[in-house]
């Protein structure tokens, strides 16, 4: 399965994991807000640039105010957790309430994340998104702003990480 199998949107006092499967843990390490900011410059800019146009075309068909690109903390943060998942060969949205809480020490209010593996163009992940009801929600929320973190594996295989929040 390419698409991540569940969603994730953090709001300002609860979580809503949206999961396909019971059987799936979420780590949780110790919490550490900072972030190297040079990270952001370790996205594939080109990719992250034409998935930004397409989520904001479709966000603009919906009547929704297109979302800024972040090119630090957001895709700083984006960025960790990608190389996070090439690491461990597998998608996963561990440790999203740092990622979280890092983006609302900065002043965001609600933070989404959605995550993929192994689509080579920016109209195949989007399209997977959009066709996935939990990752459309996330592209579809009260967000003002966007990051990235999309690299490939030694395989050239790429992982996607994109970070929304509202400011």
């Amino acid at each position: 399965m390419k698409l991540v199998k569940y969603s994730l949107l953090a709001m300002v006092f609860f979580t809503t994991i949206v999961s396909c499967s019971k059987d799936e843990t979420v780590v949780v390490e110790e919490a550490n807000y900072s972030i190297d900011l040079n990270l952001a410059m370790e996205t594939d800019w080109e990719m992250a640039n034409a998935i930004l146009v397409l989520v904001n075309q479709h966000r603009e068909s919906m009547g929704l105010p297109a979302l800024k690109r972040d090119q630090t903390y957001a895709s700083a943060y984006a960025v960790e957790h990608t190389q996070y998942m090439i690491q461990k060969s597998k998608l996963s949205h561990d440790n999203f309430g740092v990622r979280s809480q890092g983006l609302k020490d900065r002043g965001a209010t609600i933070v989404g994340e959605n995550v993929a593996y192994g689509y080579n163009t920016a109209e195949d992940v989007v399209n997977a998104w959009l066709n996935s009801p939990g990752h459309r929600k996330i592209i579809e929320g009260l967000f003002t702003h966007s990051g990235f973190g999309i690299i490939p594996n030694g395989r050239g295989d790429y992982y996607f990480t994109q970070l929304f929040y509202r400011k």
